[in-house]
């Protein structure tokens, strides 16, 4: 019997699964916006945004039968921030999707203030007809840049317990969003004891200059990774591991419910120093995410 070329092989199966994989996903609102296109689907239990028309990108996710199980790792990562703020009085979240982090957070502390901010209004929209996103009096949002909102605010003298950072565009945070000067300014705006997680990729040639600028800002910082990285850091300095723990105890009983407990996150915090020494700062004069972001 003669053998099947192994390249004919591929693409016949290739082109029978392909009608298989297009019908499971089913496409439930398109949009192009002023920043990008978006697309919510289903694909079985998960209601999911995106804002490529690649298939594997997804900005957020939910499961249809228990939206408080968090699809991501790096959302359960960013929660693991708590462990170095247990008791946030005051909340900023930058970069919206789908209104997870807001909607855990309020969740885990129901008496928490959460400014949202959000630069396109479109996904404001999106979030609140189909994730579930629902603004109340503690959770506010504000559709404008999260750079022009973190100046507005130091002028203010706003003062936040936690600050995270999720805003991403169709291709990864805004380059504005990266630099020196805004870690700069998010520490200004951050409480003595505040804490800042910021949600990054684990793997790209901006791996080593983000972390050398986070390290310019704050010095020592935690970093949990899996698929995604997630940066911690504490604005008087590193909590130790025993405090960690300590705290991580106190909140397990409320995380557990969103797959985020302490079997899962205090593996993942290290503070090892595993980029390249002498990496270029990310600065408003030099910060090429479009050219240093590939994987």
């Amino acid at each position: 019997m003669k053998s099947v070329n192994p390249l004919v092989l591929f693409i016949i199966i290739f082109v029978v699964l392909l009608p298989i994989r297009a019908k499971a996903e089913i496409i439930l609102h398109t949009e192009n916006s002023l920043y990008r296109k978006i697309t919510v689907y289903e694909n079985g239990d998960e209601r999911c945004m995106r804002f490529t028309r690649q298939t594997s990108a997804r900005q957020t996710c939910y499961y249809r039968s228990n939206p408080n199980l968090l699809v991501f790792d790096y959302t359960k990562m960013m929660l693991g921030s708590l462990y170095l703020q247990a008791e946030p009085q005051k909340v900023l979240i930058i970069g919206l999707g789908g209104g997870t982090l807001p909607t855990a957070i309020s969740q885990i502390f129901p008496k928490v203030e959460i400014d949202t901010i959000e630069i396109d209004p479109a996904v404001v929209r999106v979030a609140k007809k189909y994730f579930n996103f629902k603004p109340t009096s503690n959770i506010r949002v504000f559709e404008e840049d999260g750079r022009v909102f973190v100046k507005r605010a130091i002028k203010k003298g706003s003062k936040y317990d936690l600050v995270m950072l999720d805003a991403f565009d169709h291709e990864y945070i805004p380059e504005h969003l990266l630099t020196r000067e805004f870690l700069s300014e998010l520490k200004q705006i951050m409480k003595p004891e505040g804490v800042l997680a910021a949600n990054t990729w684990s793997t790209s040639r901006l791996y080593d200059h983000e972390s050398a600028t986070y390290e310019s800002v704050f010095n020592d910082f935690w970093s949990l990774r899996r698929n995604n990285r997630v940066i911690i850091v504490k604005n008087n300095g590193l909590l130790n591991m025993n405090s960690i723990k300590k705290n991580a105890k106190a909140l397990d009983s409320r995380l557990l419910s969103f797959g985020a407990g302490s079997e899962f996150l205090l593996p993942l915090f290290s503070t090892k120093r595993d980029w390249r020494q002498g990496a270029r700062i990310l600065t408003d004069q030099y910060s090429p995410s479009n050219l240093l972001n590939i994987k």
